[in-house]
């Protein structure tokens, strides 16, 4: 006997109501009028008080986790919590302000909060317009790699999605989701974000599926989900419950305890950040060894018979493009070969991508090999960098343990450190020769006769533990945050004579 294919034995088995509700579902969806995204947007518009919205303050309180600091590489972010978060909003002239404190809620990881059990950081981090710095008090300094991400936090608020749709030509379409039909409106600022608003029936934005540019990711998936929407006053309601997730992982869940519709807010930019350009320093610390400072993340230049080796390309294009121009003009043109990158952590590796465009190979450590081979094969469509412009793949070598370059007289090692709460495949590189010690993060000196800590630091301890480990004989400390320093800093640092 022969069997009857399984799909004409389902369609057998269907009854006629089935049948009939298929087809008249088939049909309204084929039937159904297409919808007019302004007509979409002036409900929602109108049903949380957009027009009228003009500035915004909000706080909350809740988790969160620090993007791009994963302690292996591709795993989760590491957690944070949050005693609060305010940001301060002002629409018409797309400038953000956001203060925070917030603490580890788990050992592992990097960023810049102090180490678990140790307290909390606050900060407070500014955008308007094409510029974006932080504020230490009353000194401003600039931060050009914050700018996608605080104008994405801006332009994804309900409101602000709103306003940003209706001026940049949202395109409408409807989608099911769990049996909720909502409007989906999606927009493009130029260079900047790509977003698709889900508004629900009630003209409510229950979600926001966005990208944006990333200097590591490419363009980065962002997923925010708004809930819990109440009366914030003046015709304007907001939600209480905010939950996003980026690059795949959580970095936001928050209450909301706090939201002053046109408030007034007042964010102008510095003239020292206006004026702020991409500074780069050079120091000879030894023949053929130059220390490149000029702003917050260091690099080293090697110098080998007809190469260069660069130790770190940090943050992203800009600062990458101006460590690469000064380290050829120190050699008198010699090319970039090898690019060594200290960790994973994205103000680190940053550059990497324009490492590539430059030719140069790139060498990691054995655990970050894999994730940056997947991550270099994202889309990079939003604002194309310099590896997408110059159409090269990158070559990179894992760094198991051990590796060292070798060139003449020259010797280069890398060695991965152990025992590291900050980051897996965490490297640090030696210069026999010349007793250079090259290592990010786990120690930063301070200013000249700065205090030392009452309980050691403890990533300046595993580090001095790996030295020893390694038996290194180490005269000078170049650090890829903070000056030069004997090594004798780094012993009194923690508590040793």
């Amino acid at each position: 006997m022969t069997s009857t294919p399984r799909i004409n034995r389902l369609s057998h088995m269907a009854s006629p109501g089935l049948a009939m509700t298929l087809a008249l579902t088939l049909s309204s969806c084929a039937t159904a009028p297409p919808l007019d995204a302004g007509a979409v947007l002036r409900q929602a518009e109108s049903a949380i008080g957009a027009a009228q919205l003009k500035t915004l303050v909000f706080s909350a309180k809740g988790s969160g986790s620090t993007f791009g600091q994963a302690w292996q590489p591709g795993a989760a972010w590491p957690a944070l919590n949050y005693t609060l978060l305010t940001r301060a909003i002002d629409y018409d002239n797309a400038a953000l302000r956001e203060d925070f404190a917030r603490s580890r809620a788990e050992p592992n990881g990097g960023g810049a909060t102090p180490l678990m059990g140790s307290g909390e950081t606050r900060a407070t981090g500014l955008a308007r317009g094409e510029f974006a710095w932080n504020l230490n008090g009353n000194t401003a300094t600039a931060s050009p790699a914050a700018l996608d991400s605080r104008l994405h936090d801006l332009w994804t608020t309900p409101h602000g999605a709103i306003k940003a749709a209706l001026k940049y030509g949202a395109k409408a379409s409807r989608r099911d989701e769990a049996g909720t039909v909502y409007s989906a409106l999606t927009f493009s600022i130029p260079g900047r974000l790509q977003a698709t608003l889900l508004i629900d029936p009630s003209g409510l934005v229950s979600r926001i599926d966005s990208r944006l540019p990333n200097a590591v990711l490419g363009d980065v998936e962002v997923t925010t989900l708004y809930s819990d929407w109440r009366d914030a006053g003046g015709g304007v309601r907001f939600p209480m419950r905010i939950q996003q997730s980026q690059g795949g992982w959580p970095v936001l869940d928050l209450s909301v305890s706090e939201v002053k519709p046109n408030a007034a807010v007042d964010i102008s930019v510095p003239e020292a950040v206006r004026n702020a350009s991409e500074r780069v320093a050079a120091e000879r610390v030894a023949d053929g060894v130059w220390f490149i400072g000029g702003g917050s993340h260091n690099s080293v230049v090697v110098e080998m018979s007809d190469h260069l080796v660069l130790i770190e390309a940090p943050l992203d294009d800009g600062r990458a493009a101006a460590v690469m121009a000064q380290a050829k003009q120190l050699s008198l043109g010699k090319p970039i070969r090898t690019v060594v990158n200290s960790h994973h952590h994205f103000d680190h590796a940053g550059g990497l991508r324009a490492a590539v465009a430059e030719g140069a190979t790139l060498v990691t450590s054995a655990q970050a090999k894999p994730y940056f081979e997947k991550v270099f094969a994202n889309p990079n469509a939003l604002r194309p960098d310099r590896m997408a412009q110059s159409g090269k793949q990158p070559s990179i070598v894992g760094v198991d343990g051990k590796l060292v370059l070798r060139d003449g007289g020259r010797s280069i090692e890398i060695h991965e450190m152990q025992g590291s709460v900050h980051a897996q495949g965490f490297l640090l590189v030696y210069l026999p020769k010349e007793r250079l010690l090259v290592e990010a993060d786990a120690y930063t000196p301070g200013p000249p006769n700065s205090p030392v800590p009452a309980v050691p630091n403890a990533n300046a301890v595993n580090l001095v533990q790996n030295i020893e480990r390694l038996s290194l004989g180490v005269d000078r400390i170049l650090p890829l945050h903070g000056r030069v320093v004997p090594v004798a800093e780094l012993l009194a640092f923690i508590g040793r004579k």
